[in-house]
């Protein structure tokens, strides 16, 4: 069902941003050992120049670079980062994944959390409940894509189940000269001025000798009545894909010696780029997503959402140079890293993939849409909420990638559809499994439908049919178990992301659902995710394009304090 969420007075805002504020103490972890230790970090934020592959751009830097410092902390320390502002216009910093107190989350307008103005300062303070792989990145305007973010690495309280000789971070990210504000600019003239992959006579003709006359010309005929495009899988080309910060050229490398276990923490940290990731001739075992253990899983290669971040263990045996690819899904580029035994050893650059096509299934139609107008169509007024859904497998849900490629000829078809060579093996969601048993057991009382909406050719981007506190937010009791329904009714992917509280993905699971901060919604496909609503706060769940975000796909998701007891 459908659920109409109170506004947020004023009122509700202060009696939230009280109770968040002791979101992290032993109200909701009664019980936890005693919080030990400080550590203390300061992070300047300045305008700057970074050199990618021999060329300048301009950037925003922390602490001098791109990225800025990984953090390394340890569950149970309370750590203090002191961020000092010299840009000419307000910033802020958002602990990504991070259990916290509100105000400490770094979104401004949210839990009574103001940004920091030019030349001003702020101290969060953070009381680590967690271990795992994270990342930090400004929740201001544009920032983030200007260079804004960093990694972080919490190491366990207690010996970490996963063993490595080596341990690296790869952050992933996108970089280009073009100022956000000028890109966003161009995506409202044109929600296609980014799309340099349109199809052309001869993909026609190829189609036709494929298909066959009749098919092909339907196909077309089809996409043409929505006015989009089998092509458009990504908004913003044009990008310049860095690992750690270096280009193709630059070569970012990290040594092992051959027999050794390294472990690879890659975060997916671009703006707008979801990447497909593999190491030719080098299986990787997963071992975590998103900062939460998995039962470990052996594939070769992985999808990873703008947010998502994902463990792996690889064990090279041979005396040789491994290339790390991470493709975006629109193959206009890569990102490379090398694994290597010694300093100046490359590895092979295999040759970019197919990019796939998009298909009518990837627009929720599976027969004839009746010559609907999705070019101009607000997509929320369709009737989700309508649907039969007893009977929904959500098993068969949130699967960024498929296990084995499709036999065709032709370039792939379907958003899932990665060309994965013949014999290998990509991640699934249905293949993660929690390394722990889920504590919670409780059936959600609260069934909530987030529909993904947009118009596509004024770029708007919304939740429901709203943009931004243009509706109602969410709201939840404290302690409330909650299904959140992700129906994307669009053609492009959304990763979708909730501060504050993991989410636990139906992925087909009984008692060992993957915990996660991030998940992708394909389009016109469903996800499904559970979560018990145990940190008050008023807390962001947005779609981690930074784009989308930006234009309208955001709201508010809102705990309720915790009842006071009566008094006697």
């Amino acid at each position: 069902m459908s659920i109409k969420q109170a506004g947020l007075s004023r009122r509700d805002a202060l009696k939230l941003a009280s109770a968040a504020g002791l979101a992290g103490v032993a109200m909701v972890y009664p019980g936890r050992r005693a919080f030990a230790g400080l550590k203390e970090t300061t992070l300047l934020v300045t305008e700057n120049r970074i050199t990618i592959d021999g060329d300048s751009f301009p950037a925003i830097t922390m602490g001098g670079g791109v990225p800025g410092p990984t953090l390394y902390w340890r569950e149970g320390e309370e750590v203090l980062v002191h961020v000092e502002n010299r840009l000419s216009e307000p910033t802020s910093i958002h602990w990504h994944g991070l259990l916290l107190e509100g105000v400490m989350d770094g979104a401004p307008g949210f839990n009574a959390y103001s940004a920091i103005g030019p030349g001003e300062s702020f101290t969060y303070r953070i009381k680590l409940r967690q271990s795992g792989t994270y990342w930090y990145h400004s929740h201001s305007g544009g920032q983030e894509q200007r260079g804004m973010y960093g990694a972080i690495v919490i190491a366990p309280a207690t010996p970490d189940p996963v063993k490595a000789d080596r341990d690296h971070v790869l952050l992933l990210s996108d970089h280009t000269a073009d100022h956000p504000d000028h890109i966003l600019r161009k995506l409202k003239v044109s929600e296609g001025y980014y799309n340099r992959g349109k199809r052309t006579l001869s993909d026609l003709s190829a189609d036709i000798d494929r298909d066959g006359l009749a098919a092909a010309w339907k196909d077309r005929r089809d996409w043409g009545d929505m006015r989009m495009d089998p092509t458009d899988l990504a908004d913003v080309t044009g990008y310049r894909f860095l690992v750690n910060g270096k280009g193709i050229a630059d070569n970012w490398t990290t040594l092992f010696k051959p027999g050794e276990r390294l472990r690879l923490r890659i975060i997916n940290g671009s703006a707008m780029s979801i990447f497909d990731v593999a190491i030719p001739g080098l299986a990787m075992i997963v071992v975590a997503a998103d900062g939460q253990n998995v039962l470990p899983v052996k594939v070769d290669e992985f999808r990873i959402g703008v947010g998502e971040t994902y463990d792996v263990i690889v064990l090279p045996t041979e005396d040789r140079a491994y290339t790390l690819m991470a493709e975006p899904i629109d193959r206009s580029g890569y990102a490379r890293a090398t694994l290597a035994p010694r300093e100046g050893m490359q590895g092979e650059i295999p040759p970019l993939r197919p990019r796939t096509l998009l298909t009518m299934a990837d627009m929720g139609m599976h027969g004839d849409h009746g010559g609907m107008d999705h070019g101009s169509m607000d997509h929320s007024t369709m009737d989700h909420g309508a649907m039969d859904h007893s009977s929904m497998d959500h098993a068969a849900m949130g699967h960024a990638m498929p296990m084995t490629p499709a036999a065709q000829e032709g370039p792939p078809r379907g958003w899932e559809q990665a060309g994965t060579p013949p014999g290998k093996r990509a991640l699934r969601y249905a293949d993660l499994k929690a390394f722990s048993r889920n504590p919670e057991a409780t059936v959600p009382t609260t069934e909530i439908i987030l529909r993904l909406t947009g118009i596509m050719e004024r770029y708007i981007w919304t939740l429901n049919g709203h943009k931004f506190d243009h509706g109602d937010p969410i709201r939840v009791r404290y302690g409330e178990r909650v299904r959140l329904r992700f129906i994307n009714t669009t053609m492009m992917a959304h990763p979708m992301h909730l501060h504050g509280m993991f989410f636990e993905l139906e992925n087909g699971q009984t008692d060992r659902m993957p915990r996660k901060h991030v998940v992708i919604v394909p389009p016109g496909k469903e996800a499904s995710v559970v979560l018990t609503a145990n940190e008050p706060g008023d807390w962001p769940l947005h779609c981690h394009l930074l784009f989308h975000m930006n234009a309208g796909m955001m709201t508010r998701f809102i705990v309720d304090p915790p009842a006071t007891p009566a008094r006697s």
